[in-house]
């Protein structure tokens, strides 16, 4: 009985999109705010295009938004054999997880885990068990800190470079957005979006991808990120921007004022995830935390001048 109500809930949760979602609002004492995910989330443009998004909106709230993705990571704490030439295992969000939200100490979190997560591999119950033990982990853990967490379904893989691996995603997502009926959790759906705007683009151009690898999206994908969650958040007028500088349009400095989070944001993740560590080779050494954010505030006095 539970799995006929599970596939129910899949095929029900596959047929809404973003804007279907119930709004979250974000509560009046977030101050602090915490991306958690993979590659993905590191690269940062969908988290930088809701940074800049929400700074023209409430630039009376001063968010900080604090990006600690890590490429490779995991939350199933799987890796596939060879995984970088055999150069490194991937990294297990658990290895880490408490020193981010012991340091960071967040008030809310987004959560991006899934496109790593069945190690490309077809489907198998084992490896879906893994994944769904670790993101009942991290929400305990996260809830256990004192913040809310927010998951987000997994970003697309792209089927012309595997069917059976976004079929794994297609089925993580629905998984995930299931949750909202059975255990009440905050879920953003992005991958439905991503993967009805892909099909969509397709219709027109059949050439067209968001990533060239089936895994790390452009900017078009970053942005189509970006919005769900957007209007995960309540923020209907985003749902016909095709990019970001359209969304920031409505301010004169709206363009000044991306590109200057966007050069905030790079400093501070690599500070953070050197500051909070982590066991993947490769990765830029940051700045100290203290050297970081003094580079921050300067950058925060040229954005709060743009605002007035």
């Amino acid at each position: 009985m539970k799995r006929f109500i599970f596939f129910l809930l899949i095929l029900l949760g596959s047929q809404f999109n973003a804007s279907s979602q119930t709004a979250y609002t974000i509560p009046a004492n977030v101050k602090k705010i915490l991306f958690l995910g993979n590659s993905i989330t590191y690269a940062g443009q969908y988290v930088t295009d809701i940074e800049a998004y929400l700074t023209i909106r409430y630039p009376e709230r001063h968010f900080e938004i604090i990006n600690v993705g890590l490429p490779s990571e995991t939350v199933s704490g799987l890796s596939e054999d060879g995984h970088a030439d055999g150069k490194f295992p991937r990294p297990d969000l658990h290895e880490r997880l408490a020193r981010v939200l012991a340091q960071t100490k967040p008030d809310l979190v987004f959560a991006s885990y899934g496109m790593n997560d069945g190690i490309y591999l077809p489907f198998d119950d084992s490896r879906f068990q893994k994944f769904k033990e670790g993101i009942n982990w991290l929400h305990e853990q996260v809830v256990k800190s004192g913040a809310t967490i927010i998951h987000l379904t997994p970003p697309i893989f792209d089927e012309r470079k595997g069917k059976a691996y976004a079929n794994v995603l297609d089925i993580y997502s629905d998984w995930l957005i299931s949750l909202r009926y059975t255990a009440n959790w905050n879920v953003a759906d992005i991958h439905w979006p991503m993967k009805k705007y892909l099909e969509d683009k397709r219709l027109i151009d059949t050439a067209y991808a968001f990533a060239q690898d089936g895994v790390h999206p452009n900017e078009t994908g970053h942005w189509i990120m970006a919005k769900g969650l957007l209007l995960f958040l309540g923020e209907a007028s985003v749902a016909n921007a095709e990019n970001i500088k359209i969304a920031m349009s409505s301010h004169p400095n709206g363009e000044q004022i991306l590109k200057l989070i966007g050069q905030r944001q790079a400093i501070m993740k690599d500070a953070w995830l050197t500051a909070t560590g982590h066991k993947r080779p490769g990765m830029k050494t940051g700045l100290p935390l203290n050297e970081a954010q003094k580079k921050a505030d300067e950058i925060e006095s040229q954005i709060r001048n743009l605002l007035k």
